[in-house]
């Protein structure tokens, strides 16, 4: 297909929107919007080659997918060489098993189904995975193997004429689906072909009604389409439904400067723009890493602007050095399609990625029990272990007729404070109930009107990260719960965030006014600033003490702040009539903080979460505190 220098210009601004966005979301809210645009390129460029080929009689889908394969994967499986190399040297073992499933799915272009079925209350922050961004290109290879097997096969029982309208009705439909898919599932909708096909075949559209206008209308054109691009940056944010129907200002953008093809513009023929457009690929495969890398080491805000010129500076490299690389894809027999040499490239990196994946332990030299504690995860048993005895207690309405009825309200924290109770052995005078709050929630007992008032500060609610209407369905449950009235302890346990305490303590208020005899216990909180793992980890490798480096690691970020949060519920406990148990002092003290048995069981499945061991543990020591009377226990 004959060049253009204004898609290559496009190519540009798409990466760019991507690139700030990620390195810092308020410089373009909306940059992420560029992949977008890069799907409508991708359906342009390979409508064009299929319906020429097509029209020629000469098409070929098997010479088809191997010049995909030379243009893709080549660039590809070198930074997924190398990233698995920088994880075998710094990496500790979860993060490096991580890399290496990663590394497996980009390679074998199933990325975004991976990303999807991640995401949940467990899941590793974004910011945490390496190769996230892979997850697009995921898409246009699945697009790129369906596309033209399904137009092959429709042009076996019909006209080249009815497939264009074909595909303008496709189109269509594509996006009607998506943006009832976005609403409804929003997960499934950001990483899956069926959402974003539309976006790549509108693109085709564009080659298969080229217009023919004046300068002056192609100018105009250009203009429109490059202003809807740009202003979606800017006021289309990462709280929107998406792609849904805000996707169609890139993706129309995109549309209609292909549709202008003003290949002499100076906007995107400019020799700046050029020279991106033309690394764009590499600087997309590049920068995430280094996005990543960012956050990863905590670093300074100035690395960002380092971060940048390396994505440019590293683009520019595999460009040059990878991407220009000329593999063979004219073939003359079927069989000889096997020489192509980035297949048996992928297959080398599919088969080492899958030995890091599932013998991680081989790249690790340290004792069995060190290698087991930093290696525990949530997945390992333990989420569910959080949750299972919490969820059967709040299938529970009334208390059986017994000297203590206690009603635990809360989150994980709450299943973790469960589970150390029934550990250590809850006796006969004992009955349980649940109720289970939202972390992000934040808060378990107001009124409509002060809730209202706890969202506009809840982080989590103006993230999108979870709804105002589930936070209230879940709260009012709460309130006209008869089990309020009729419990005698009560105990409330939540990941607590500091900017919402103010509305904690309306939350103990509320409930003390419903019942003014119960005892009531406020639980603090426990968390680490990294995982137990990490912190174990890096000690054992510097030969420091895992106690003391845990210690220093107590919460401390800009929303957690366990000191802080301490010397409120301190504070307010008199006040409020109700006791605070400070959990992090049955964890930490003189310095030091256990997050290991004697015979190095941990304590920690994460940074905040406890395992069966460490739910004994805490049992033990609550048992101890005589919080409790004699009788709560066997």
């Amino acid at each position: 297909m004959q060049f253009r220098k204004d898609i290559n210009g496009l190519r540009a601004l798409a990466v760019i929107g991507v690139v700030l966005f990620h390195f810092n979301a308020a410089w373009l809210p909306g940059g992420f919007a560029g992949v977008d645009v890069f799907f409508v390129i991708s359906g342009f460029l390979m409508t064009g080659i299929i319906f020429k080929g097509i029209e020629q009689k000469n098409f070929s889908i098997a010479h088809f997918y191997v010049a995909r394969a030379n243009r893709i994967i080549p660039a590809l499986a070198l930074l997924c060489f190398l990233m698995l190399l920088f994880g075998w040297l710094y990496l500790p073992p979860l993060d490096y098993q991580l890399l290496g499933k990663h590394a497996l799915s980009s390679i074998s272009f199933l990325s975004n189904i991976t990303y999807w079925t991640e995401a949940g209350y467990f899941d590793a922050a974004s910011h945490e995975k390496w190769l996230l961004h892979t997850w697009s290109l995921s898409v246009e290879w699945q697009f790129y193997i369906i596309y033209p097997l399904v137009l092959v096969f429709i042009h076996k029982f019909t006209t080249i004429k009815l497939m264009n309208y074909l595909i303008v009705a496709a189109t269509f439909l594509g996006f009607v689906f998506c943006v009832f898919a976005s609403f409804n599932w929003p997960n499934a909708a950001y990483y899956l072909l069926p959402t974003r096909a539309w976006e790549m075949m509108i693109g085709g559209v564009a080659y298969l009604f080229p217009i023919v206008v004046s300068n002056k209308k192609k100018m105009l054109l250009e203009r429109l389409g490059l202003a809807l691009i740009v202003g979606s940056y800017f006021i289309v944010t990462k709280e929107d439904a998406w792609p849904g129907y805000a996707a169609l200002f890139p993706v129309l953008g995109a549309f209609f400067v292909i549709l202008a093809a003003r290949d002499k513009s100076f906007i995107t023929g400019n020799v700046f723009f050029q020279k991106i457009g033309a690394w764009s690929y590499s600087i997309y495969l590049w920068h995430w890493p280094l996005v990543v890398g960012i956050y990863y080491y905590t670093l300074d805000d100035k690395y960002i602007y380092l971060g940048i010129a390396l994505s440019v500076f590293l683009g520019f490299l595999s460009n040059k050095y990878i991407e220009q690389i000329k593999f063979k894809k004219d073939f003359s027999k079927i069989k000889d399609y096997l020489k192509c040499k980035p297949i048996y490239i992928a297959l080398g990196l599919v088969t080492l990625s899958l030995i890091i994946f599932g013998k991680t332990r081989y790249f690790y030299n340290m004792p069995d029990d060190i290698y087991k504690a930093v290696t525990v995860t949530s997945t390992t048993n333990n989420s569910d272990y959080t949750f299972d005895k919490l969820r059967e207690l709040e299938d529970k309405t009334t208390f059986r007729d017994v000297k203590y009825k206690l009603l635990i309200i809360g989150d994980s924290q709450s299943g973790d404070f469960v589970n150390s109770l029934y550990e250590t052995g809850l006796s006969n005078n004992v009955d349980v109930i649940s109720r289970i709050v939202a972390a992000r929630c934040q808060v378990f007992a107001l009124d409509e009107e002060m809730l209202n008032r706890s969202f506009k500060v809840n982080d989590n609610i103006s993230n999108g990260n979870i709804s105002n209407e589930r936070c209230q369905k879940q709260i009012s449950t709460i309130q006209a719960d008869e089990a309020l009235d009729k419990a005698d302890v009560i105990v409330v346990s939540m990941f607590w965030k500091d900017q919402s305490l103010p509305y904690v303590f309306k939350s103990i208020e509320n409930i003390r006014s419903r019942n003014k005899s119960a005892k009531i216990y406020v639980v603090g909180g426990k968390s680490f600033n990294r995982s137990a793992q990490d912190i174990i980890y890096e000690s054992y490798y510097e030969n420091t003490d895992i106690s003391a480096a845990a210690y220093k690691e107590i919460s401390s970020n800009d929303s957690a702040k366990i000191d802080f949060q301490k010397s409120e519920f301190i504070k307010y406990q008199k006040v409020l009539n109700f006791n605070f148990i400070n959990i992090m002092d049955f964890f930490c003290s003189s310095g030091e903080c256990t997050i290991l048995g004697s015979k190095n069981e941990p304590l920690y499945f994460d940074d905040t979460h406890i395992t069966e061991f460490g739910a004994k543990y805490l049992g033990t020591k609550i048992k101890e505190s005589n919080y409790f009377p004699n009788d709560f226990y066997q």
